[in-house]
């Protein structure tokens, strides 16, 4: 049960990256938690964040797609080297913006723009290199590693980012985030080179490309699917704060322990999730992890008390990160080598856009059915939705971890 560490003790390649990676999420989270404070410092306006965020996540979602026909025509270690020192370039920017007496607002319009885009350049790239740093054998303990790291960056990085901007201030959490960036590249530099397979062709029709490749294979295409029903039915998020008022009767404590919930039962699933990587019918776990999801949001949206809801929050914060484990190393595992930079930034983009479609989608819903009655339908349908693909996609179901990799391009099984 306990998470598996043989890629940290077998790759130093991936040792390196794991270690960047760990620093940068932290760094990062610091960042993520300042930007919407100097916003709203600036302008005093949650329009302005909306718009701050916005305009971040499109470009972020632009530079996926980008990256992922990238990464697979030029060399990956370059890639997120040189995206990582622009960024970093990025965030010294805005630090020495946020410590003027008047910061500029359009700097930090830009700056969103560029690191979104940016980052979404390295982050296929990064993906799409971790296949060749490991054996395949040890594809899902290098998954569940990285989702630990995430999974405490979120629970601890905001509250230190929230003491960092409450002294020194936002321009110091810039800074430390660059200096992270920095220090990643510093690790990743040696790594080996990750040249691509792919032949030199037109944009366009290389992330096509990939596109038919999702479409035509029945694991990769259903590892998709499947986290649709997931994060665009049954994503709660938005609601908590309607729900910690009105159900739970608390104030911005009660809302803080119910964001905190998924985020603390995800980093206790990725510790025990030695058995991902063990378990003969990886398919078969996935569906059940996600149909976990599910479930547990509909309990928690006929929870009644606090504690019981935080209870389910947790469990389904467990679903969620042994679904996120087993479909990064089944994707990753089904896809040739070629094609690993285009499905990546195909799966980070859905990941990206799929929980703010499913709050946008719950908070409409909630009007209609109540907070409570908007969770129990979509997690109704999450998990209907996980029948329908098990019944209907057999090579899903079929798919293990433990045979040799996918090489061909039209592999349904």
């Amino acid at each position: 049960m306990v998470i598996d560490v043989t890629p940290l003790r077998a790759s130093r390649p991936y040792r390196l990256v794991f270690v960047a990676q760990t620093l940068t999420v932290l760094t990062t989270a610091l960042t993520n938690v300042a930007i919407n404070l100097h916003v709203y410092q600036v302008t005093g306006s949650s329009v302005q964040v909306g718009l701050v965020s916005l305009a971040f996540g499109f470009a972020l979602l632009v530079g996926l797609l980008a990256g992922g026909v990238l990464a697979d025509r030029v060399d990956r270690r370059r890639l997120i080297l040189g995206t990582r020192v622009i960024v970093a370039v990025v965030l010294g920017g805005l630090a020495v913006n946020a410590a003027m007496p008047h910061p500029n607002l359009v700097i930090v319009y830009v700056a969103a723009v560029l690191a979104g885009s940016v980052n979404g350049l390295g982050g296929s790239a990064l993906m799409a290199a971790i296949p060749g740093l490991v054996e395949p054998a040890h594809l899902t303990a290098a998954g569940a590693l990285i989702t630990v790291t995430s999974q405490f960056g979120a629970m601890v990085g905001p509250t230190v980012a929230g003491l960092i901007a409450a002294g020194p201030g936002v321009a110091a959490c810039f800074a430390i985030d660059a200096i992270g960036y920095l220090a990643g590249v510093g690790l990743m530099w040696f790594i080996p080179p990750q040249r691509a397979e792919a032949e030199p062709q037109h944009p366009l029709r290389a992330l096509a490309e990939g596109f038919n490749f999702v479409r035509r294979n029945q694991v990769v295409g259903g590892l998709l699917l499947i986290d649709v029903f997931a994060m665009v039915f049954a994503m709660p998020y938005s609601l908590f704060p309607q729900l910690g008022e009105e159900v739970f009767g608390g104030g911005p404590s009660t809302v803080g322990l119910l964001y905190t919930a998924p985020a603390v039962g995800a980093f206790l699933g990725a510790l025990a999730s030695g058995w991902t990587g063990r378990v003969r019918l990886s398919g078969l776990a996935l569906f059940g992890a996600v149909a976990l999801w599910g479930l547990a949001i509909m309990a928690f949206g006929l929870a009644g008390q606090l504690w019981v809801g935080l209870l389910f929050l947790a469990v389904a914060g467990v679903g969620d990160t042994t679904s996120e484990i087993l479909r990064r190393a089944l994707l990753q595992h089904y896809t040739p080598d070629h094609l690993q930079g285009r499905v990546s930034s195909l799966w980070l983009a859905q990941a990206t856009s799929g929980p703010a479609v499913g709050n946008a989608e719950a908070g409409l819903a909630a009007r209609l059915l109540g907070g409570g009655g908007a969770l129990v339908a979509g997690g109704i349908v999450c998990v209907l939705g996980v029948g329908l693909v098990a019944a209907t996609m057999p090579a899903l179901r079929r798919a293990s971890l433990r045979g040799e990799p996918c090489r061909s391009l039209t592999s349904t099984a």
